[in-house]
């Protein structure tokens, strides 16, 4: 159980460490569960930097991809009602090899996300605290 954002960043500091280029990382849970804060956490440790903001309405933001560390591609498909919609979104690019790829919400479009190499999964929401599990799928 972690109970602020804060712990909730540090899991994903720790989750980030086992990351390589062209890693997909499926981060499930419900509204204001921390999917976010989880990316946020990423970030933090593949950047150095924080630059997260949730990409509900754009679907994918891109960050980072310096020398010596990858970038950090976010997709949110939570505005995602039919898989015909990806078509015309080009997410797919959001799968690159110089890139961890963080997706929320990916059980909305499977077809897309494939088999990611890792899942995590955010229980709870609102003030209490979460239980998150963070597992490897390869």
């Amino acid at each position: 159980m972690v109970s602020s954002p804060a712990a909730t960043q540090s899991l994903a500091r720790a989750l980030a460490a086992h990351l390589r280029p062209g890693d997909v990382v499926a981060v499930e849970g419900g509204l204001g569960s921390g999917k976010t804060t989880f990316v946020r956490g990423l970030a933090t440790a593949l950047l150095g930097t924080d630059p997260v903001s949730s990409p509900t309405f754009t679907f994918r933001h891109r960050y980072g991809g310096t020398e010596g560390s990858p970038a950090l591609e976010h997709v949110d498909l939570y505005r995602i009602d039919d898989p015909a919609e990806l078509a015309e979104l080009g997410l797919e690019e959001a799968f690159a090899t110089d890139a961890v790829t963080a997706i929320e919400w990916p059980e909305r479009a499977p077809e897309l996300v494939g088999r990611p190499r890792w899942r995590v999964v955010v229980d709870g929401s609102g003030e209490e605290p979460r239980a998150i599990t963070i597992e490897r799928l390869d």
